[in-house]
């Protein structure tokens, strides 16, 4: 038996941020961890366009309360629980998850949290652990889980690396060619064979 680590984000729903950018017209929040790697990086770079911006919470909730999961993710996701347990491992926050976890019918999430002032303002961040991808699935192979994970980008390729199976779906270009280990599936058809072939090679070596 196998257990299954996905990353959220570009995985299972659209870029929370890229979303915020489309609708609130403030370019500099299309950036990503496919443009900068270093997370603590990206969430000063956002944090301070928000904050110059003067966007609130509320007004990032509302955006993602009209996102809904990538076409094929939920289909994708029951197919999967149906053969392992999952849990999702995102850079995400709990105050943005609610809405697509909903969607996504509860599964288990391990994320971050926001710091929030009295008048709504996003004023910082604190993770719930350094590398938390790697270090999940760390734990959850020394209690002797078998792990295939899948994400998307670099803030992924820790966790891929860690797990016994690493996949990577619709990577950019540049993630692809810097990690060539790891099988690219374009489609969640293709993510389904690639979850396929792994589990029979870890059951193979059982």
């Amino acid at each position: 038996m196998f257990l299954s680590c996905l990353d959220l984000e570009g995985v299972l729903v659209p870029e929370i941020w890229l979303r915020v950018a489309e609708h609130t017209g403030i370019d500099e929040l299309r950036v990503t961890t496919r443009d900068i790697p270093d997370y603590d990086q990206l969430m000063r770079h956002r944090i301070s366009v928000i904050s110059r911006n003067g966007l609130r919470l509320a007004e990032i909730q509302q955006v993602i309360d009209g996102m809904t999961p990538l076409p094929g993710a939920v289909e994708f996701l029951n197919w999967l629980r149906e053969r392992s347990q999952v849990i999702i491992l995102s850079d995400t926050f709990y105050q943005f998850a609610e809405p697509l976890m909903r969607q996504l019918q509860w599964p288990a999430l391990f994320c971050n949290y926001l710091m929030i002032d009295d008048d709504g303002r996003i004023e910082g961040y604190r993770l719930r652990q350094i590398d938390q991808k790697r270090q999940a699935v760390k734990a959850l192979r020394q209690l002797n889980f078998k792990i295939i994970a899948a994400g998307d980008s670099y803030n992924d390729t820790s966790m891929l690396n860690e797990a016994d199976r690493g996949i990577l779906f619709c990577p950019p270009d540049n993630v692809a060619r810097q990690f060539p280990q790891f099988p690219v599936t374009n489609d969640y058809e293709q993510l389904r064979v690639a979850f396929g072939t792994a589990a029979v090679e870890l059951e193979t070596q059982e």
